[in-house]
């Protein structure tokens, strides 16, 4: 999954995207539940397409929670396949993923500064919604949300995101 959001062109991010896929995704909010199951879904879906067996993504991909990383891949997959999705603009699931990232504040953490207390505390910060009322430090930074976006999924913090950013 990791090359289907970062391409190692420039910079490598692989300890921070491991990392991220060793840590469970914990939501407060119920309906941010729908997040992991899509994340646990993605699972499979990827293993179809990686030409695995319904029995063996069972055994050997299914057999934790959905994890941080996975929750935001199927997310940003999600956004450009069912959302986003324009010919024109080429496959922009990585622009998508890359955001969240950003926003979370571990834009920086490459694999020459990747400080595991830092990525800690972002990621305790983010599960326990302890990031601003804009959404900064969580998946997605809206400058004039409808609400705290503390209190909102985060499916819907994606869409006053998109929302912004298209104009709508």
């Amino acid at each position: 999954m990791v090359e289907m959001v970062s391409d190692e062109t420039y910079l490598s991010y692989r300890k921070l995207l491991c990392y991220l896929h060793d840590i469970e995704f914990i939501y407060i909010l119920p309906m941010d539940g729908n997040r992991a199951q899509d994340g646990i879904d993605f699972r499979y879906r990827f293993g179809y397409e990686n030409g695995y067996s319904r029995d063996q993504i069972k055994k050997y991909l299914d057999v934790r929670p959905c994890s941080i990383f996975e929750m935001m891949v199927a997310l940003a997959f999600d956004a450009e396949e069912h959302i986003m999705d324009d010919d024109s603009y080429g496959n922009r699931t990585g622009q998508w993923f890359w955001t969240m990232v950003v926003s979370l504040g571990l834009g920086r953490m490459d694999d020459t500064h990747f400080n595991k207390r830092y990525v800690d505390q972002i990621i305790d910060d983010f599960l326990n919604r302890n990031y601003e009322s804009n959404g900064k430090g969580g998946l997605f930074t809206v400058q004039n949300p409808p609400m705290d976006m503390r209190d909102a999924e985060i499916w819907y913090q994606f869409m006053w995101y998109l929302n912004e950013i298209l104009e709508i």
